[in-house]
C-alpha cells in the first residue's frame, strides 16, 4: 500500500494552479507557447532555410521525418506519465519539467552543430530529441489541465492553449528565418532556445495543489490526497480504466465524430496547395504565405473568442453551429467556381475555413478533456488525439482517389459528408450522462488510500 502524507496548507509565495484561475491559463498558455516556438522554426523556418541553401528534398524531408517520429509515440507515453510520478511534488509537475528542460536543452544544443547544413546527421539526432521531449511535456501539460481545471474553464483555456501554440509556431517562423538570414543560425537558435528556458520557471516556482513540494529539497509540502485518489498504482488499472471509460457510449461517440472531422480536414489541409497551385495558378510562395497570416489569424481569435463563446453557450451548441457554417462555406466556394480566378474568392474562403476549423479543434478538445477520467486522463486525452490524427492522415490518402473520380467541385461537395457526419454525432454527446456513468465507475473502482498512515503522518 503506497503510504500518503497529507498537508492542507500552502507552501511558498506563489499560490498553486488549484488556487488561482488567472494563473493557470496564463501557465498553460505560457507552456503551449513553449510547444510552438521550437515547432514553428523546426518544422518550418529551418526546411525553407535548407531549402534556400541547396538541400535536397529528401534532406529536408528526412530532417521532417525525424522531428516528427517521437509524435507517433504519443500513446505509448501517455501511460507511462499516467503509471508513473512523484506526487510530493505532484502528480503531472515532476513530467513538465522534464519534459520543458529536456525541450530547452536538446533545443539550445542545436545552435552548437558546427556546419549544420553540412552536418545533417547531428541536426536529426538532436530533433528527434527535441521532439521526443516536446511529446512528454505535451502530454504532461494537457493531463495537469485535465487534472486541474475545472470543466467551465477547460474551453477558455483550450483557446488560449492553441492560440499561444499557433502564435509561437508563426512569430518563430517570421522572426527565426529573419535572424538566420540576418545574424546565421546559432543566434537564431540561442535566442528562442533562451524564451523556452524562461518558460522552465513557470513548472519550478508554480505548483499543482498547495500542500505540495516546490523542489525536492524542499523542507515542507507533502502529497495532496486529491492526487492520491486518482493515482493508478498498476499497468493494470490504467489499461482496465482506460477500457472502462473509452467504451462508455458517449466517449465513443467522441472518437467517431473526432475522427470523422478530421479526415475532413485532412482531405482539405492536402487538397488547398494542389488546388491553388495546379488549378489556380498561384506560386507555392504566394499560398504559404496567404496560409502562414490565415493561421496566425485563426490563433488569435482561438484565444480571445472561440473559448468565450463556448463558455457562453456551450461546447455542443457552438459546435453545432460552427459545423454548420463550415458546411455552408465549403458548398459556397463549391458553388462559386465561375470566379475562383479571382484571387479574393478563395483567399477569403481559406481565411473563414481555417477560422471554423479552429474553433471547431477548440471546442473538441475541450470537450474530449470534459470526458476523460482523471485517474487516466493523460492516456485517454492522447488517445482521442491519435485517433484525430488517424483521421488526418486518411483525408490526405483519400485526396488521390477523390480527384482522379470527380472534378475539382465535387470534390469540395464531398469534404463535407464528413463535418455532416459530426453534426449528426452531436447529438448523442451529453456530457451529463457520461459524468454521472464515470462517477459510477469512480465509486466502484475507487483507489484505496491507507487511512491509517494519513493520520499518523499528517
Amino acid at each position: 500500500m503506497a503510504q500518503y502524507r497529507s498537508i492542507p496548507i500552502t507552501y511558498g509565495r506563489f499560490p498553486a494552479l488549484a488556487q488561482n484561475k488567472v494563473l493557470r491559463y496564463l501557465s498553460f498558455s505560457a507552456l503551449y507557447l513553449a510547444q510552438g516556438i521550437p515547432e514553428g522554426l523546426l518544422w518550418f523556418g529551418l526546411p525553407a532555410w535548407m531549402a534556400m541553401n541547396g538541400k535536397t528534398p529528401a534532406e529536408i524531408g528526412g530532417f521532417v521525418a525525424i522531428l516528427g517520429l517521437p509524435w507517433s509515440f504519443k500513446i505509448i507515453a501517455a501511460p507511462i506519465i499516467d503509471r508513473f510520478t512523484w506526487l510530493i511534488m505532484g502528480r503531472r509537475r515532476p513530467w513538465i519539467i522534464f519534459g520543458q528542460l529536456g525541450l530547452a536543452v536538446s533545443f539550445l544544443s542545436m545552435a552548437f552543430i558546427d556546419d549544420p547544413l553540412n552536418n545533417m546527421g547531428m541536426l536529426r539526432l538532436l530533433g528527434f530529441f527535441v521532439g521526443f521531449f516536446a511529446v512528454i511535456q505535451d502530454i504532461a501539460v494537457d493531463g495537469m489541465a485535465i487534472d486541474i481545471l475545472p470543466v467551465d474553464q477547460q474551453a477558455r483555456a483550450n483557446g488560449l492553449m492553441w492560440g499561444s501554440k499557433t502564435v509561437g509556431i508563426s512569430a518563430s517562423v517570421a522572426a527565426g528565418v529573419f535572424i538566420i538570414n540576418q545574424f546565421g543560425f546559432f543566434y537564431a537558435i540561442t535566442s528562442f532556445s533562451a524564451l523556452v528556458f524562461l518558460i522552465m520557471f513557470i513548472p519550478l516556482l508554480i505548483k499543482e495543489r498547495p500542500c505540495e513540494k516546490k523542489l525536492p529539497w524542499s523542507k515542507k509540502g507533502g502529497i495532496s490526497r486529491n492526487a492520491a485518489k486518482i493515482q493508478v498504482q498498476s499497468w493494470k488499472a490504467v489499461f482496465l480504466s482506460l477500457f472502462r471509460v473509452f467504451i462508455l457510449p458517449v466517449s465513443l461517440v467522441m472518437g467517431v465524430a473526432a475522427f470523422s472531422f478530421s479526415v475532413g480536414r485532412g482531405l482539405m489541409d492536402t487538397l488547398l496547395p494542389v488546388f491553388a497551385v495546379q488549378n489556380l495558378g498561384w506560386t507555392d510562395g504566394a499560398y504559404s504565405q496567404v496560409f502562414s497570416v490565415v493561421n496566425l489569424v485563426s490563433g488569435v481569435l482561438g484565444m480571445f473568442v472561440a473559448g468565450a463563446l463556448i463558455d457562453l453557450f456551450g461546447k455542443i451548441r457552438m459546435m453545432r453551429i460552427y459545423l454548420v457554417l463550415l458546411i455552408a462555406v465549403i458548398i459556397s466556394a463549391a458553388l462559386a467556381k465561375p470566379w475562383w480566378d479571382q484571387p479574393i474568392v478563395i483567399k477569403s474562403f481559406i481565411a473563414v475555413f481555417y477560422v471554423l476549423t479552429t474553433f471547431i479543434t477548440i471546442a473538441i478538445f475541450a470537450a474530449a478533456m470534459n470526458l476523460c477520467w482523471k485517474r487516466i486522463s493523460a492516456t485517454q486525452f492522447t488517445l482521442y488525439m491519435a485517433v484525430s490524427n488517424l483521421g488526418l492522415a486518411t483525408g490526405a490518402w483519400l485526396l488521390g482517389p477523390l480527384t482522379n473520380l470527380l472534378s475539382w467541385e465535387y470534390v469540395l461537395l464531398a469534404i463535407t459528408v464528413f463535418p455532416l457526419i459530426m453534426l449528426v454525432l452531436t447529438s448523442f454527446i451529453h456530457f451529463e450522462n457520461h459524468t454521472k456513468r464515470v462517477d459510477i465507475l469512480d465509486a466502484k473502482y475507487e483507489i484505496p488510500i491507507d487511512e491509517s498512515i494519513l493520520k499518523e503522518t499528517a
